[in-house]
């Protein structure tokens, strides 16, 4: 594999970490796509040791910028001819942030890390992933839009410029979670959109896993307590990463897109049913998703927004 090149976005902890050490030991040549460079020199210090694999490579990325974004594409194109994996698994969720912000491009924080930002990306690589024999994209979804088989629960489109933050209440997790069930119909567009060129495009729904020391650093006193509870009962992150490493690499999931996968490895079937015990089921189980993720105003309003805010 010393020639099939993969992207992760926010390799330096977490599941990104654990994904670029078990490409990089797999023999795959790494991109580390990250933000802070000084804690991820660190991280692909170790990753390389680890591994006992020198193509790791560390590239600077703020996917929140568009600017980051092109600058980086740009670089990446000008040392390597093809992409063969492109992992976005970056995300921001500030626990316990009541505070509105906006990005460098002035488009809410969250929308812009974890939707619009892995939007103009694969469309500023999708030339040199068509170069791939066998090209595959996948997004890191999340729990969280099982909000949405809640009937009343809608993303917020009117507001993802800062039109309302001043007199709309903010709240961080259902703007993550709004963010995420973006990314995901933008998954399944995505999927039809690249399927002429041969580029596969899934999301994975991430179940719970520990929380590195780096995330629990940045979180508020309250949501820091929690987090260590949690951790003592939480998976590590290298189970979810093998999934990284099964989905964009196995003969199993070759031929499948537009797909969402649970952490299970199995594919996720949009809810039928959204009422009743039906609803509970939804919830609770691992086989259903939101069926807002489906319908095709939303898609579409998605599509053009994300192509209206990346031109240019």
């Amino acid at each position: 594999m010393k020639d099939k090149t993969v992207i992760i976005t926010g390799a330096n902890s977490g599941i990104g970490k654990a994904a670029a050490l078990k490409f990089a030991t797999e023999g795959y040549r790494v991109i580390m796509a990250c933000r802070n460079m000084e804690m991820s020199r660190a991280a692909q210090k170790e990753i390389t040791e680890v591994s006992n694999h020198t193509h790791v490579d560390l590239m600077e990325l703020d996917v929140s910028s568009f600017d980051s974004i092109r600058t980086f594409c740009s670089a990446f194109k000008a040392k390597y001819p093809r992409l063969d994996i492109l992992i976005h698994n970056a995300a921001y969720l500030s626990h316990g942030e009541k505070e509105y912000k906006l990005s460098p491009e002035h488009i809410e924080l969250t929308f812009a890390t974890n939707t619009f930002g892995p939007f103009l990306m694969t469309r500023l690589l999708a030339d040199l992933l068509e170069k791939s024999q066998d090209p595959r994209i996948l997004h890191a979804c999340t729990t969280n839009i099982k909000h949405f088989f809640d009937p009343k629960r809608k993303i917020d489109f009117d507001n993802l410029r800062g039109e309302f933050r001043d007199t709309r209440p903010y709240s961080v997790y259902k703007m993550y979670g709004d963010s995420k069930m973006a990314l995901l119909m933008l998954t399944f567009k995505m999927a039809e959109e690249f399927k002429s060129q041969g580029i596969k495009v899934n999301a994975l729904q991430i179940n719970r896993v520990k929380l590195s020391k780096e995330t629990i650093k940045k979180m508020r006193s309250f949501w820091k307590v929690l987090a260590w509870a949690q951790n003592l009962t939480n998976p590590l992150p290298s189970g979810m990463a093998d999934s990284y490493f099964h989905i964009c690499t196995s003969d199993e999931f070759k031929n499948v897109t537009g797909q969402l996968i649970n952490h299970k490895r199995e594919i996720v079937q949009p809810s039928p049913n959204e009422t009743g015990i039906a609803q509970l089921k939804n919830i609770f189980g691992s086989g259903s998703y939101p069926s807002y993720a489906t319908d095709a105003q939303n898609v579409e309003k998605i599509w053009k927004l994300s192509t209206t805010l990346t031109e240019g």
